[in-house]
């Protein structure tokens, strides 16, 4: 697996005009590799890979990494990567330059002169985008998990709990049901604060007659899921039932227009056209949706101006919402499946309107 993508990203090098790709990314090191330490850089030349970490992972290295060689820096890592690219007289080097500190760029250009160096930007980030059958299996598994700590916790949001106190709940359940961690700071946001997409918990008490979001998502095996639902603490009132439907409607209509050779825009707009058929298209202020993999938000993204065009194997959540201060708000998110003819939703909790 991690030779073929090896020599995947070795074909594009004389694209990029240059003798090798400096991986200064985690996720993108794993990815390539195998290694799942938190300190690394990785060479990869037309000929071979070189990674250099530090001696707290000299025996998780030997362990991890596949196809590609592996230097203990006794110092810094960039004075090593420095060095071994003197010796192997490489000339013009990309590197990814999102991913790299001012510091990072400022020590190649004074130890390097008369190098070139190329900054590239989503390269390997491409390459990750098309899930293989593994990697789909394995996000499988942690979204049926991220699904069973959901409808596990349900019994949390209640009345008189607050935000925090659920999130909390929600977390541990996930180690408990055997997460490596979560994906991200879970969101539980009731009432008024329900109109906050990304709403940190606070000391706020769930009420009566709030919706309460529930974003939430486990990493499994290295792998991230990712899932919103809104749930009801009753009674209800029609106009809170009235943008649910509205929501729910817009995410099956992105959702049926997902297929291999749409444009991500195209989605995204699907599910605007039916927000604004409800009045509701100026209370969605996000994107439709993001890539999920190894990352919990990973290319492609699914918005206005998007013009990545989806292919099969990608895994996508699509997540529409409205946000209104004086009522709250509702988001409703699933993992899709990418394919060649539609898509396969992964998420499997249900979708309809729960008044707990």
């Amino acid at each position: 697996m991690n030779r073929a993508r090896l020599q995947q990203l070795r074909a594009l090098l004389p694209g990029f005009k240059a003798d090798a790709l400096l991986v200064s990314a985690i996720p993108n090191i794993r990815y390539l590799t195998g290694f799942t330490g938190s300190s690394a850089l990785l060479l990869v030349t037309r000929e071979e890979a070189v990674l250099f970490t530090d001696g707290r992972y000299k025996l998780q290295a030997g362990q991890e990494v596949e196809h590609a060689a592996v230097v203990l820096a006794k110092g810094p890592l960039v004075r090593a990567l420095i060095g071994s690219v003197k010796r192997r007289r490489l000339r013009r080097l990309a590197f990814e330059s999102g991913k790299v500190s001012f510091a990072f760029h400022a020590a190649l250009r004074a130890n390097l002169p008369g190098f070139r160096l190329a900054p590239l930007g989503g390269v390997v980030e491409m390459l990750r985008a098309i899930k293989s059958p593994e990697e789909v299996a394995a996000i499988r598994r942690a979204v049926e998990l991220n699904s069973a700590v959901f409808e596990a916790s349900l019994g949390e949001i209640r009345p008189g709990v607050t935000e925090v106190e659920a999130a909390i709940q929600i977390d541990h359940r996930m180690r408990l049901m055997g997460a490596d961690k979560p994906a991200f700071d879970t969101i539980v946001a009731a009432g008024p604060r329900a109109a906050l997409p990304h709403a940190r918990p606070t000391r706020n008490r769930l009420g009566k007659n709030d919706l309460v979001i529930i974003d939430q998502g486990v990493i499994l095996g290295g792998y991230s899921s990712d899932m919103t639902r809104t749930v009801g603490l009753g009674p209800l009132g029609e106009p809170k039932r009235r943008v649910y439907r509205a929501v729910l409607e817009a995410q099956l209509a992105a959702i049926a227009n997902v297929r291999a050779g749409v444009k991500a825009s195209h989605v995204d707009r699907q599910a605007r056209l039916v927000l604004k058929q409800h009045g509701l298209d100026k209370a969605f202020d996000h994107s439709t949706g993001h890539g999920v993999g190894l990352e919990v938000h990973e290319p492609p993204r699914l918005g206005r101006n998007e013009k990545t065009k989806l292919e099969a194997g990608m895994v996508i959540t699509i997540e529409p919402g409205a946000y209104l201060e004086d009522l709250g708000g509702v988001r409703i998110e699933d993992m899709v499946l990418v394919t060649d003819r539609g898509c396969e939703v992964l998420t499997p909790t249900p979708k309809d309107l729960r008044v707990l």
